[in-house]
C-alpha cells in the first residue's frame, strides 16, 4: 500500500510540456551550427591531406576548383544526410510518449523485447561474443530509464537536455574522429576510404589490435574528446542552461520535414556528383570527395554485378575471343600438354607469398638501402621474372591469383565470397596428382575467409591455432612472426617427406605489415626499426634463415621454391591504377633443377604457377587463364585491379574498365626512376579494349574456376 500511495503521489506531480513556449528547438538551433562545423573540418582536412607525402601530384586550376569547390558541396551534402540520423532522438523527446495510450504501448513493447532477449535464444546469440549481453543491457536500461521518467516527471527536463546535448557531443566527436581516421588512412593508402576500410572493420580483433599497436590510440582519443567537449560547449553555450527540445508541434513538423528534405537532397547531390564529377587526377578526385560517403559507397559496392556496371560484348563475341586467345570457355578446358605421369618431375613445391613486398625494395630494381640481402643473393641463383605484376592491392587478390590463376574479379575477391569451395585451383590440381597440400598462415585463418577458401579447395589449413604457446617466439595482432611460420612449415614438410608423399606447401607471411614489429636482435637498421624498411629487412632475414634450414633437409634437393609478393606495399598514385605500384618480385629457386635466368617478359601473377607446372612437365586439362611465360607463343600482358577498376596492360597501353560502363586507355611510358607516365588516349585502341572485355567479362560471368563438364 505504501508503494502504491508513493507512486500515485508522484504520478500527480505537475508535468512541464516540452511543446510549450520558452523551449529552444534543438534541431533548429544545432543543425546549422553542425553543418558549419562539418564544412570547416572538411576544409582543414583537405589542406592537411594536400601536404601529405602520399599526395605526390600537381594540380591544374580546374582540379584545384574541384578539390575545394566540389569538396565543399560534398561535405555540405553529407552533413545534411547525417543530420537525419538525429531525428529519432529529436522526435521522441515529446511528452506524448508519457500519456495514454502510448505509455502502455511503449512499456508493453519493451517488456516483450526484454523477455525475448533474456529468456530465449535470440537472434543476437547468433553473433556470439558480447552481442547478446549488449542487447540485454540496452533493453534493461531503456525499460528502467523510461519508467523512471514516467513516474518521476521532474526528471524529464534535465534528462531531455542531457540526451540532446550528448547527441550533439557525439556528432562533434564523430566528425573529428572521422577526420583523424581519414588522415591515417590516406597516409597508409593514399586514397579516401575504400572497401579496404569496410573489409577491415569486419575483422575487429586484428584491425583494432593493429591500430592500438601502431598508434597512440588512448592519448589521441582523450585529446579528441577534450576538443569535442570544448567545441560542443562553444556551439551550445547559448542554450546549455535553457530548456531544449521540440518548441511546438508546428515547429516539430517543419523541422522534421526540412531535415528529411535536406538529407534526401544531400544524398541525391552526392550520388550525382560521385558519378559525374571526376577528374583525370586520382588525388584530386579523392580530395574533392567526402570520406563518410566514400565509406558507405564502398560498403554498398563490395560486390559488383558485372553485367550491370561494366561495358559488355555480345556473348558470341566473347566465346569466339576465348577460342582465339586459347582460353577456357564456359563449357571447355584447355589441355596443357606436358610429360606422361612416369616422365614428369615429381618435385616438392613450396610456394611463399610475402606480405606487401614491392619490387623496388630489392637491389635488383634500384633499391640502395640493402634491406633485402637474402633475396638479392637469390636473384643470381633463380629463374627471375623481372616484369611481373600483381593483380591487386590486397592479400586476397594475390592468393586468388596464385591459387585460381585467373584475372581479378570485379568487387570482392573470390577468396572472400560465400560460394568459394570446390574450385579449379592449383592445390586441387596437385591433390589429384597425389600431393599433400597445405596452406600455412601465421595469423588466424578466419581472417579474409582464408580458412573456408583453402579448406574448401583441397588444402589442409594450418594457422596460428596449431602452435602451442611455447612454440611462439614473437607475435603481434596479425599473427606470429615469420620465423615461427617457417619453423612450422619445416615440421610439416619433414612429416610429409617421412610419409613418402610429394608435398605442396603454401606459406603466407605476415611480418611485413603495420605495426612493423618483430623479434629484437635479428637485424640491424639505422633509426627506428618499427618502420616499413625494418619490417622488410626482417622479412628478408626470416626467409633467408628458412632457406638455410631447408637446405639441410633431405628433401631440399627435390624441392622447388616459388617466392613472390602478394601485392605491393602501396597502391596509391596519380591514377587509379599506377603501374609501378603493382610491380612485384617473383622467382623460382631450385638448385640443380632450375637454371638461373632473368626473364624480361611482361607477365602477370596468374602466370607463375602455370609456368612452374610447365617446367615440371605436368599434363592436365586446365581452367587457368594463366599461361607458361617461357612458352614461344606466350603473349606478354598483365592484369591489375582495384575493387572497381579492372586493368589490362599490353604493348604499352593500359586499358581500364570501370563501372557505369566506362572504358579508358592510357599510353604508359616508363621512366628512369621506375615510374610510368600514363597519358590518356583520346581515341580507344579497339583491339585492346575488346581483349580486356573478353578476359574480364568471361571471368566475371562464366567463372571458369568453377569446374564444369566438358560439352559433348
Amino acid at each position: 500500500m505504501a508503494l502504491h500511495t508513493f507512486l500515485t503521489k508522484i504520478s500527480r506531480l505537475p508535468r512541464k510540456n516540452c511543446n510549450g513556449t520558452g523551449v529552444t528547438d534543438w534541431l533548429t538551433f544545432f543543425a546549422p551550427r553542425y553543418i558549419a562545423l562539418a564544412i570547416i573540418t572538411g576544409f582543414v582536412l583537405r589542406l592537411v591531406l594536400l601536404c601529405s607525402p602520399q599526395t605526390s601530384a600537381q594540380f591544374s586550376m580546374a582540379q584545384w576548383a574541384a578539390v575545394f569547390g566540389l569538396g565543399l558541396l560534398n561535405d555540405l551534402a553529407f552533413a545534411c544526410c547525417v543530420l537525419v540520423l538525429a531525428l529519432p532522438v529529436y522526435a521522441f523527446v515529446t511528452e506524448k510518449k508519457y500519456e495514454r495510450p502510448w505509455k502502455y504501448i511503449i512499456n508493453a513493447l519493451m517488456v516483450a523485447f526484454a523477455a525475448y532477449v533474456f529468456l530465449t535464444q535470440s537472434v543476437f546469440h547468433e553473433y556470439g561474443s558480447a552481442v547478446p549481453t549488449i542487447a540485454q543491457c540496452f533493453i534493461a536500461w531503456k525499460l528502467v530509464s523510461y519508467n523512471l521518467r514516467l513516474f518521476v516527471p521532474r526528471l524529464r527536463r534535465p534528462w531531455r537536455n542531457t540526451v540532446l546535448h550528448l547527441t550533439a557531443l557525439t556528432y562533434v566527436f564523430c566528425t573529428l574522429l572521422n577526420a583523424v581516421c581519414e588522415y591515417f588512412f590516406w597516409d597508409e593508402f593514399g586514397v579516401r576510404y575504400n572497401f579496404i576500410a569496410v573489409d577491415y572493420l569486419i575483422y575487429t580483433n586484428e584491425v583494432i589490435g593493429n591500430i592500438f599497436e601502431s598508434y597512440p590510440v588512448i592519448p589521441l582519443f582523450m585529446v579528441l574528446l577534450v576538443v569535442a567537449v570544448l567545441i560542443s560547449w562553444l556551439l551550445l553555450r547559448l542554450v546549455l542552461r535553457k530548456d531544449v527540445g521540440i518548441a511546438s508541434s508546428a515547429r516539430w513538423c517543419s523541422g522534421l520535414v526540412f531535415t528529411i528534405a535536406l538529407g534526401v537532397a544531400g544524398w541525391a547531390l552526392l550520388g550525382y556528383g560521385y558519378r559525374n564529377w571526376q577528374t583525370d587526377n586520382n588525388y584530386a578526385t579523392g580530395l574533392s570527395q567526402n570520406g563518410g560517403y566514400d565509406f558507405i559507397e564502398a560498403f554498398r559496392n563490395s560486390t559488383l554485378d558485372y553485367a550491370q556496371f561494366y561495358s559488355l560484348l555480345p556473348d558470341h563475341e566473347v566465346r569466339e575471343g576465348l577460342r582465339r586467345l586459347h582460353l577456357p570457355g564456359p563449357s571447355s578446358r584447355i589441355h596443357m600438354a606436358g610429360n606422361s605421369d612416369e616422365q614428369r618431375a615429381e618435385k616438392n613445391i613450396v610456394l611463399i607469398t610475402i606480405e606487401s613486398l614491392s619490387a623496388n625494395f630489392l637491389a635488383a630494381y634500384g633499391n640502395e638501402d640493402g634491406i633485402t640481402p637474402n633475396l638479392d643473393s637469390l636473384i643470381s641463383k633463380s629463374l627471375v621474372f623481372d616484369n611481373l605484376f600483381a593483380t591487386g592491392n590486397r592479400t586476397v587478390r594475390g592468393l586468388e591469383a596464385v591459387t585460381l590463376c585467373v584475372p581479378p574479379s570485379a568487387g570482392e575477391s573470390v577468396v572472400k565470397r560465400p560460394d568459394c569451395d570446390s574450385l579449379f585451383s592449383t592445390g586441387a590440381l596437385l591433390a589429384r596428382m597425389g600431393y599433400s597440400v597445405k596452406y600455412i598462415y601465421g595469423g588466424y585463418s578466419y581472417f579474409d575467409n582464408m580458412g573456408a577458401f583453402f579448406g574448401g579447395n583441397g588444402y589442409e589449413v594450418i594457422d596460428r591455432d596449431t602452435l602451442a604457446p611455447e612454440q611462439i617466439t614473437f607475435e603481434n595482432i596479425w599473427g606470429v612472426c615469420d620465423e615461427d611460420s617457417y619453423y612450422l612449415a619445416l615440421r610439416m614438410c619433414d612429416a610429409d617427406a617421412a610419409n613418402g608423399k610429394p608435398f605442396f606447401t603454401h606459406i603466407m607471411t605476415v611480418s611485413n605489415h603495420r605495426p612493423y614489429t618483430f623479434p629484437e636482435g635479428r637485424i640491424q637498421i639505422e633509426g627506428n626499426p618499427k618502420t616499413r624498411s625494418g619490417a622488410v629487412k626482417y622479412t628478408d632475414y626470416a626467409l633467408g634463415r628458412f632457406l638455410r634450414e631447408a637446405s639441410r633437409k633431405p628433401w631440399f634437393q627435390n624441392t622447388v621454391f616459388v617466392i613472390l609478393a602478394d601485392h605491393c606495399a602501396s597502391s596509391a598514385g596519380r591514377t587509379s591504377l599506377p603501374i609501378e605500384k603493382y610491380h612485384i618480385p617473383a622467382l623460382i629457386y631450385s638448385p640443380g633443377f632450375i637454371n638461373p635466368q632473368r626473364v624480361p617478359t611482361l607477365c602477370s601473377q596468374i602466370d607463375l604457377m602455370p609456368t612452374l607446372f610447365a617446367l615440371l612437365g605436368f599434363s592436365y586439362d586446365s581452367h587457368f587463364y594463366g599461361k607458361d611465360i617461357l612458352a614461344a607463343d606466350f603473349t606478354p600482358r598483365a592484369f591489375m585491379a582495384t575493387y572497381q577498376d579492372l586493368g589490362y596492360y599490353k604493348d604499352g597501353l593500359l586499358t581500364v574498365l570501370s563501372p557505369v560502363r566506362q572504358i579508358k586507355q592510357y599510353e604508359c611510358t616508363p621512366g628512369d626512376d621506375g615510374k610510368y607516365t600514363q597519358t590518356p588516349l583520346k581515341q580507344l585502341n579497339q583491339q585492346h579494349a575488346r581483349e580486356a572485355q573478353i578476359y574480364y567479362q568471361s571471368v566475371n560471368q562464366y567463372e571458369p574456376y568453377r569446374p564444369k563438364p566438358l560439352s559433348r
